[in-house]
């Protein structure tokens, strides 16, 4: 397996890449520090993958799976584990990306703690953190493949530690036919499992949707012969609307349930908002 690649990118970010792992971060603050945090996130993620691996089996295991010791898999269960109890189909898979995020950027204030702001981009699941008095902005997608519509402000007081969005038009499978679905949350592992299962609650009985077992299209899927969405013909307004409104429900109850945040959800130009009101800026950051 080749090494880990690190480059610097324009605008202070650094971006690091390792197999399926690309992941953008970009640390504030006095130089020393964010040389610090930067040098130290680049050794971390340089294990991650293999140590993944190691465990991919039980990662991939319907939750509750078998126990896991590296730090990843452990941030990945506990980002999952409180939908699972709830009876919701999940694996640890559903959270891989945001806990890789989480994980790089608890290494980055472990080695600077002066940092003023920071996030780290594992593939649009963010971790941020926010000093007081600090701002971050964070742009928003209508879809997972990078269509951006606006950015979110995030603040110390806002308590929002993680930014994920999920959806048919993403890296990954979704069992819904949601475009996008954005969760805010205290961290980013949660906001990443929460996403993906909030999207996969989008969903109406239709002829336009067409779908597929999971294993057919990918014989490694933790999804198994679950049926994913392959294609989403034109829906009646009726239809997008009930399929929102099932999203919404979920997505409802863990705001309730102090799970998250809040979400935005998206389908067909249709969208619905539930939780904590985004605070949204009408300029999107670069």
């Amino acid at each position: 397996m080749n090494g880990a690649l690190v480059q610097r990118l324009a605008g202070g970010r650094a971006h690091l890449h390792h197999g399926p792992i690309d992941v953008v971060l970009r640390g504030y603050g006095p130089a020393d520090q964010v040389a610090a945090a930067e040098a130290a996130a680049a050794r971390r993620f340089a294990a991650i993958l293999d140590e993944l691996v190691a465990e991919l089996s039980a990662l991939r295991a319907p939750m509750p799976a078998p126990p896991v010791t590296g730090t990843v898999a452990r941030r990945m269960r506990a980002g999952c584990m409180p939908f699972a109890a709830q009876g919701v189909f999940v694996t640890a898979m559903a959270a891989v990306a945001g806990a890789v995020a989480d994980e790089l950027l608890a290494t980055m204030r472990e080695a600077a703690p002066n940092l003023t702001r920071a996030f780290v981009n594992d593939g649009g699941d963010i971790a941020v953190f926010v000093a007081p008095g600090e701002t971050l902005d964070i742009a928003l997608a209508v879809d997972p493949g990078g269509q951006r519509d606006g950015a979110l402000r995030v603040t110390a007081e806002s308590g929002i530690g993680g930014v994920a969005t999920s959806g048919r038009l993403g890296r990954s499978f979704s069992l819904g036919i949601a475009d996008a679905v954005t969760v805010l949350a205290r961290d980013a592992a949660t906001a990443d499992a929460a996403a993906t299962l909030i999207a996969n609650a989008v969903d109406v009985a239709s002829p336009a949707i067409i779908r597929a077992p999971a294993e057919s299209l990918d014989p490694d899927s933790d999804l198994g012969a679950r049926l994913v969405t392959t294609r989403v013909g034109t829906l009646t307004p009726g239809e997008i609307a009930a399929a929102l409104e099932q999203g919404a429900a979920r997505a409802v109850r863990w705001v309730e349930h102090g799970l998250i945040l809040g979400a935005a959800l998206r389908l067909a130009g249709a969208a619905r908002v539930v939780g904590a009101p985004f605070p949204i800026l009408t300029e999107t950051p670069p």
